[in-house]
């Protein structure tokens, strides 16, 4: 694999870790990786379904805890990922307050 191809995967896979962050489902990620960093859904399913192997007890516990009183309107989501695109480098999630 070559350094682009491992640069794009990391990229993808901390866009994949924000998403977590905002407990958005595996769907709501790839959607909105899609709409906001133009990836094609089917890479981020691929680097998802990679992480969830790695890192299967995680996964199994995220999963369970995920309710919608736990998670952040659909408004707030497309907030965050378009704020996380515009700066990487910047913690979107320090403008969410519980």
């Amino acid at each position: 694999m070559g350094d682009s191809s491992a640069s794009y995967i990391h990229l993808v896979q901390y866009l994949i870790e924000k998403c977590l962050i905002f407990r958005m489902t595996k769907e709501e990620c790839m959607e909105a990786l899609s709409k906001y960093a133009d990836i094609k859904p089917v890479i981020t399913s691929t680097v998802w379904n990679e992480l969830e192997k790695e890192n299967k007890e995680f996964f199994e516990a995220y999963t369970r805890s995920q309710s919608k009183e736990n998670r952040m309107s659909e408004e707030e989501t497309n907030q965050m990922i378009q704020k996380m695109i515009m700066d990487p480098s910047k913690p979107a999630a320090e403008d969410h307050h519980d």
